[in-house]
């Protein structure tokens, strides 16, 4: 009984977050209200998870791989990876990319499809890792290999076999 509390609460916050429609217009405090309410769904499911898959492109071949980073920083939800690794040559060649994440326990999943957009800004890379701080074994915000890249136009899906589907912009 208290899971299904639980879900039926998650699912109601879901769904009073979505964006209104047209015919309620909504002003720009509020959107950005609502907006940052979203990606902060997104940004807890990824971290409930603990680990999401990224998808990417290599040429006309799909590639995926499991990720962990997702942070808000300054208002926007970050990944970070190396430069040096596929991915951030693959990113580079094609900044669209498709996240899945899975809930075991609630029995949910995430889709994501954004568009990355690298910050090259080390203040952010520095809040990054600040943020995960078990990366720094291998990063560091001055060197030349961290990443950080922030999601553009995402489209995120929550979906579950025993509800419709929730989605949400940011």
């Amino acid at each position: 009984m208290r899971r299904f509390l639980l879900a039926a609460v998650a699912v109601l916050t879901l769904f009073s977050c979505a964006p209104k429609s047209q015919e309620h217009a909504v002003n720009p405090a509020e959107y950005q209200s609502i907006n940052q309410e979203n990606m902060q769904l997104v940004r807890d499911f990824l971290h409930k998870a603990g680990v999401y898959f990224l998808a990417t492109v290599d040429g006309d071949q799909p590639e995926v791989r499991p990720f962990g980073t997702a942070e808000i920083i300054e208002g926007k939800l970050y990944i970070q990876t190396g430069h040096v690794k596929n991915v951030a040559k693959q990113i580079a060649a094609n900044p669209k990319v498709a996240i899945c994440a899975y809930d075991a326990e609630v029995g949910k999943w995430l889709r994501i499809k954004a568009t990355l957009v690298e910050d090259p800004r080390v203040e952010v890379k520095k809040a990054m890792l600040d943020a995960n701080p078990s990366l720094r074994g291998m990063y560091d915000e001055n060197d030349d290999n961290t990443a950080v890249y922030f999601l553009k136009d995402a489209k995120a899906t929550i979906s579950s076999f025993t509800a419709a589907p929730v989605e949400i912009d940011f």
